[in-house]
């Protein structure tokens, strides 16, 4: 599937506008150093100019860490995830929120797959962690409870994590992406625990309303360590 550029309304070019600039701002003192440094990087293809388009992230890419956008129609089953991301291959919806949904969505659009997850794969450790992500889960795919855990970790990693870096700062995309969440997350009326590997992979959420419960690393090493460990660990 390729993205058609061409169907894009006047309105699609004015929400990502719209979000990319208001989260641009908020973000400035919320986001990680590496976050903010990818974006930055990645200016000539990921701005608020226009609408991303898929070929040249994906020549961007190409000098950096490798990734490829990969356009698919909504959310895909988890053994098609895992095998795109054990080719290196990063999934993205094309269609995007309208004015009016600015700030919440029951399904992730291409706002929360492209500015959300794609500047921190340029991040070479991250992009290793997602790549070995990937990889165990290709492994295990029969095994319905060791994909439940693995479901567990990219929630509250790659979807909503949180770091130290002289204070709390967000790296997860379900955060990057949220304008209301980028500030909640970060309030002390969210429950907040130090990076445990067993703890996440045994612990419930719930996709549907704002996270009350994160987990927070002390640096992408951690990140990538935990994922040798838990192939090590199950192989």
């Amino acid at each position: 599937m390729k993205q058609e550029f061409s169907e894009y309304k006047d309105e699609d070019f004015l929400v990502w506008k719209t979000l990319f600039e208001r989260q641009q701002v908020n973000l400035s003192d919320k986001a990680c150093d590496e976050y903010i440094t990818a974006v930055k990087e990645m200016n000539s293809v990921l701005n608020s100019n226009s609408i991303p388009k898929f070929t040249e992230l994906n020549e961007w890419f190409q000098s950096s860490t490798g990734w490829e956008i990969v356009r698919v129609p909504g959310l895909i089953p988890v053994d098609e995830f895992f095998e795109f991301l054990a080719q290196k291959k990063f999934c993205s919806s094309t269609w995007l929120r309208t004015m009016e949904q600015l700030d919440y969505l029951e399904e992730p659009d291409m706002f929360h797959d492209i500015y959300g997850h794609i500047p921190l794969l340029s991040n070479q450790v991250f992009s290793d962690f997602a790549f070995e992500f990937g990889k165990l889960g290709k492994s295990f795919i029969d095994d319905d409870e060791k994909l439940i855990m693995l479901q567990r970790l990219y929630w509250f990693t790659i979807e909503f994590g949180l770091i130290e870096q002289n204070g709390l700062k967000v790296y997860g995309a379900g955060i990057a992406s949220s304008f209301g969440e980028s500030i909640s997350s970060l309030q002390a009326g969210t429950e907040k625990f130090p990076f445990d590997l067993e703890a996440i992979i045994n612990q419930f959420f719930k996709n549907d309303e704002v996270q009350s419960k994160y987990f927070v690393i002390n640096d992408f090493d951690e990140l990538f360590d935990s994922i040798i460990e838990l192939t090590n660990k199950w192989k």
